[in-house]
């Protein structure tokens, strides 16, 4: 291991209370001393790596005492790539409320993209390094340890706070796998399982992990360790496959742990409702209660063009059982790229199932803006309604869409109900009669 620590689980360890995790504590309305506790612990990680602390992150923190987190991935593919509109879809989903952005460009000049999106980033940014690695290789079968290793230590070097490494599928999972109705659907699982099958050797990110470790511990990246055999289906939902990988992950943080460096784990795509509970128990089990990071999940399968809200339901549950970040889903899930439109759609989607599963799971204060909310509804402050929206300008646009008048901003009705027919002003006028009623005088 190498000498130099900066990992904010060691300092913790250390009896250190660093800035970082006293901002989190100021963000999370938290004691100081619980949020360094936690990080000793494992059950936080603050995503902090020291470069980008340098370039004016902003730090934030995942764990079972924080809020629910929402993650927006971002990047660009072979058939499109720009940075201006990578930069667009970080400023969409940094304005709409994402907490982590994930960099998951494949085409060309990611270098150059991915440094953009890191100097403009206030949230932390994730990469999956295998991507870069086999983009810049003729054939998958080319790819060396060596090759993975030092992609993982160049984007630690530009600053990436987190990143996704699949260390825990093994070789011998990957029979497990082939007989599903989608097979692998992970794309650094796929690609890693090709490799050792082509190769007949052991998974290079498990056999060499105790070098992801140094890396790691020198730059303070938060390791998110992959689920490569997660479900891509609800048939294949909490098969072997999936369960023998998430094994490994476990046996994966304690070593981690050992080390000082901070873990989360990511979980499966498509679970149906019914086996979402046992999921989360299962991680927090198997992983010693580490952070879970996960994707969705997706409860049905028939919905093209409608994933974010399939996922939606799906990351709501997840995460009032106790998930720790739930990965967006747009609409172009298995589809295409989303574009910077389809960026805060999908993130507005996972702020509301995020800050649902918060009042699910009676966080302090996370029904104070509802109510206040409801206050200005019954109220009919419209103006204060969609400055409480999560969204306001698109509330304020559909609102507007029948009533643009200023005078309406104030009017006891909508143009769904009308003044004649909405609840709402109908409640307020007997409570205004009620109000001036003589009181009864009682009888002798």
């Amino acid at each position: 291991m190498v000498d130099a620590v900066h990992t904010q689980m060691h300092l913790a360890r250390q009896g250190h209370l660093t800035p970082e995790m006293r901002r989190v504590a100021e963000r999370e309305r938290l004691a100081p001393e619980l949020v360094q506790a936690e990080v000793a612990r494992g059950r936080l990680v603050i995503p902090a790596n020291v470069h980008h602390l340098a370039k004016g992150l902003d730090p934030m923190a995942i764990g079972a005492v924080a809020q629910v987190k929402i993650n927006a991935n971002i990047g660009n593919s072979a058939v499109e790539s720009n940075i201006a509109d990578e930069l667009e879809k970080l400023h969409h989903a940094v304005h709409y409320g994402a907490d982590t952005v994930m960099d998951l460009s494949t085409g060309g000049n990611i270098d150059a993209i991915r440094e953009a999106i890191i100097g403009a980033s206030p949230v932390p940014v994730g990469t999956v390094p295998i991507y870069q690695a086999v983009a810049g290789m003729s054939k998958v079968e080319d790819l060396t340890a060596d090759d993975l290793l030092d992609m993982i230590d160049h984007q630690a070097a530009q600053g990436v706070d987190y990143v996704t490494v699949h260390c825990g599928l093994l070789r011998s999972h990957v029979a497990l796998a082939l007989g599903r109705v989608t097979g692998i659907v992970s794309r650094g699982g796929s690609l890693l399982a090709y490799w050792m099958m082509h190769h007949e050797k052991e998974n290079p990110l498990y056999t060499h992990f105790d070098r992801i470790l140094e890396i790691a511990r020198r730059h303070d990246v938060t390791l998110s360790l992959g689920d490569g055999l997660r479900p891509g289906s609800l048939a294949d939902a909490t098969d072997r496959a999936q369960l023998a990988e998430l094994a490994v992950l476990g046996e994966l943080t304690e070593r981690a742990w050992a080390a000082d460096v901070q873990v989360m784990i990511e979980g499966p795509g498509h679970i149906p409702m019914h086996q979402i509970e046992l999921n989360v128990r299962l991680e927090k089990e198997l992983c010693h209660e580490a952070p879970f990071y996960t994707l969705g999940p997706l409860v049905t399968d028939v919905a093209p063009a409608y994933d974010h809200i399939t996922s939606a339901i799906g990351a709501a549950m997840i995460g009032w059982y106790g998930a720790d970040m739930l990965c967006y889903v747009t609409r172009k899930e298995h589809l295409g790229l989303p574009n910077a439109d389809e960026v805060r759609e999908g993130v507005i989607a996972y702020k509301i199932a995020a800050h649902a599963a918060d009042i699910a799971r009676r966080r302090p204060g996370a029904r104070d803006r509802d109510d206040a909310l409801s206050r200005a509804r019954f109220a009919f402050d419209w103006n204060e309604q969609f400055r409480l929206s999560l969204d306001p300008e698109r509330a304020r646009e559909l609102h507007d869409e029948s009533l643009p008048a200023e005078y309406f901003k104030s009017a006891e009705f909508c143009a769904m109900c009308g003044p004649r027919f909405c609840s709402m002003h109908i409640t307020r006028e007997i409570s205004r009669k009620q109000l001036h009623r003589p009181a009864e005088v009682p009888a002798d």
